[in-house]
């Protein structure tokens, strides 16, 4: 009984990786220009302003990125850290949360000279619905 189940997981297992690695690569390049249209159709971003916008929001995606990472990092090896490390990755947690909270306001502040207020409580929900936009095409290319 524990041979067959050993041999279905492994054969379970071996079926998973040769699906995925079937997916075809994701291309950042037509990613990022899909992403650049959306948001610039659906906050109706004039030429001037998309000059001035682009460079702001993609330095504080990049820093959000980054540190959502960080975020991320700590979650790992969990079952084997101490009770003191998993202390100190709380707190670090806390930590990072409050860098992505400042990165977030430096952005606001500096994409306002560029957006109007309006445009700018937009973005959160654009960027949500980039997302669902690409899950859904994913799932329709299926």
């Amino acid at each position: 009984m524990k041979k067959t189940y050993l041999i279905a997981l492994i054969m379970f297992l071996s079926l998973s990786s040769v699906a995925l690695a079937q997916r075809p690569p994701v291309d950042q390049e037509k990613l990022q220009a899909a992403r650049i249209a959306f948001i610039t159709t659906r906050i109706d971003l004039k030429p001037e302003q998309a000059e001035k916008f682009w460079p702001i929001f993609n330095e504080y995606n990049d820093d959000r990125e980054a540190t959502m990472k960080q975020i991320s990092q700590l979650g790992k090896d969990l079952e084997t850290i101490s009770e003191e490390e998993a202390k100190t990755r709380i707190q670090k947690r806390f930590q990072l949360q409050s860098e992505l909270l400042k990165e977030e306001q430096t952005f606001v502040n500096d994409a306002s000279k560029v957006l109007s207020s309006k445009q700018i409580l937009m973005l959160n929900n654009i960027a949500r619905d980039f997302n669902r936009h690409l899950y859904q095409r994913g799932r329709d290319d299926k």
